[in-house]
This record gives structure tokens, sequence and C-alpha cells, in this order.
């Protein structure tokens, strides 16, 4: 069992931008073929009932399945959607391809559905072989002399905060690349954002109005490494419920294995919901401009600043904590 991490007071007593009634998250895959063992979807609602899993049509999720479900549960009731995949791009990099388009993610999004839109089920893989586009990205072999391995300021807050290492969407090399995930990703919130115009925000790139959903970028790592367990992935129901239990939620009971997918899913749906009702989390000290026009933000990440003098990664205690009461 993972130790578990030491609790401070209660947060003040401010409201977060939007209140929401449903927390639903997604673990992600940027795999090219019809259906994908690598999709998750779980959701709980307010309170401290469990999360539980959404089963996809036929058992199985596609990226035009989970596309379809959000269009129509988001039509249906408002909700904070959180997606594992980076909604864009390093723009130091991106920006480059860019030339008369005006330097933001939604001309990145434009772009990316340009390139991509004859390929099926929300696949970005195209854009990374573009002969613009595609400049960025390190696709086989030994590092090139001229990669630099390119990161949004989110990522590295997430590091310094100890959270783990994000992958550069534009490392398309090994198990753990992000980019074509990230490219298929930024289709999908492409076009829930025009089907849902007006009744759903991206954020940071949008502030989510009273009664709108909202998607927000996730990292499941960060909700592991707040409730004690480290690096290592959850794949047994009681190390599932421990967890719950320190995001403040009822446990599952469900008993013996349990994949990494829907582990990923159903903790991320606890702590979207326990850090939904943090202020802090809507307006990091990390989030500047770049980052509300460009490059976006993980939800949750660099909610405070170092302390003056400190070395090495930055401490982060109290959002989640073994105390149900403790946020």
């Amino acid at each position: 069992m993972p130790a578990s991490p030491s609790p401070i007071p209660s947060p003040p007593s401010l409201r977060p931008p939007s209140a929401f009634r449903r927390f639903i998250a997604i673990d992600w895959s940027g795999a090219r073929g019809r259906r994908y063992a690598g999709i998750a979807v779980a959701e709980c609602g307010p309170g401290d009932a469990p999360p539980r899993l959404v089963d996809g049509p036929g058992g199985w999720w596609s990226r035009t399945a989970v596309h379809d479900w959000l269009r129509s549960e988001l039509a249906r009731q408002p909700a904070l959607v959180g997606i594992d995949c980076a909604f864009s791009l390093p723009f130091a990099v991106a920006a480059r391809s860019l030339r008369d388009r005006a330097p933001t993610v939604f001309e990145l999004w434009d772009a990316v559905e340009e390139v991509c839109a004859g390929e099926p089920d929300f696949g970005g893989a195209p854009f990374t072989t573009h002969a613009l586009h595609g400049a960025g990205f390190w696709h086989r072999g030994p590092q090139p002399d001229w990669y630099d391995d390119p990161h949004r300021a989110t990522e590295m807050a997430c590091r310094a905060d100890g959270l783990g290492h994000p992958q550069s969407p534009y490392k398309l090399i090994g198990s753990k690349q992000v980019g074509k995930g990230a490219l298929a990703g930024m289709r999908v919130l492409r076009a829930l954002r025009a089907a849902l115009a007006g009744r759903m925000a991206v954020w940071p790139f949008e502030e989510p109005a009273a009664g709108m959903s909202a998607a927000v970028e996730i990292y499941p790592r960060l909700f592991l490494k707040r409730t004690g367990f480290g690096q290592r992935k959850i794949r047994d129901g009681g190390d599932l419920d421990e967890a719950l239990r320190r995001l403040g939620s009822r446990p599952l009971e469900r008993s013996g294995a349990v994949s990494d997918h829907d582990s990923d899913a159903l903790v991320s749906a606890a702590g979207l919901r326990r850090l939904a009702a943090w202020p802090a989390a809507w307006a990091p000290p990390g989030l500047g401009e770049t980052a509300r026009r460009q490059e976006g933000w993980i939800f949750g990440v660099g909610l405070e600043p170092a302390p003056p003098g400190a070395a090495g990664p930055r401490r982060r205690e109290g959002l989640f904590s073994e105390r149900p009461d403790m946020l």
C-alpha cells in the first residue's frame, strides 16, 4: 500500500468559475484502427459516489464513438470533461508552420483538420508527415541533431511539481509517444466545439460560464502521484479503492485485476470532481498568455509557486489526502 500524503487544512471558501454536476474522464489513444483497448471512459456525479466505467458501443470505444457520445451527453447536461491528451503543441515549433495564420490554438486546430480531414476516426497521423507542418517531428532512429525536444510550459511545470515527465508531442519514438493522440484529440475538440457552440468551453483557451460544459486536459499520473502511488500503475481493485478513498470517493469494491486504462479513467474522474471545486485550479500562477492563447495547460498542475530558495521538485500537498473532508 502506498504511503499516505500529508494533509493540510481545507481550502479557502472561494467558488470556482462554474459549477458542474457531472465529471467525465477519458483515457485516450492516438493509434490507427477501428477501435482501441486503450480508450476508457469513466464518470461520476457530485458528492462521494464512486465513479463508474461507461461502456463503448459493442464494448469498445473508437474516437468517433467518444465524440458522438460526448456530443449527445453534453447537449443534454453540462459536464466537466477531462481528456488525457495534449490540447496543443509547443508553439516555439508549431508557429513556424502557421505562417500567415493568427498564432492561436484554434488556428492550429484548423491546420490539423485541413491536413487530416481524410483520415478516418479523427486520426492525426498525416499532420506529422506533412511537408510543412511535419518538419518538427522526430519519427525514427537516433535523435537528430536538429531535434531539441520542445515542451510546453505546462509540461515543464509538471516536471517541476515532481508529477512525472510528460513526453514532447514532437517525439514520435517509443511506447510513450503522445503526439498522434494529441492531434486526434485536437480534431475531436474542434468538432465538439463547433457542434456545441456556446455550450462548451475548452479551458484555458476559453473560460466556462455558468451552465456550460468545459473540456480540460488531464494527466492521470498527477492524480496517482497525489494519492501516493508514485510512478506505478493501478492494476488491482484494492489499490483502486484506496486511491478513490484518498480522493474523497466511496470505493467501487471491485475485486481482482483492473486494466490500467480503466483505473486511469476512474481515478481521473474522481480527481476531476475534487479539483473542480478548488478555485486555484482554474487560475494557476504559471498560466500566462502563451498558455491561454496557444499551448494550453494541464488541469491541476502548478497550483502553488515554489518557495524562495527551494531546490528540487516543488512540494504539493493538500489537494489530495486520505481524509475525505479535505480537498
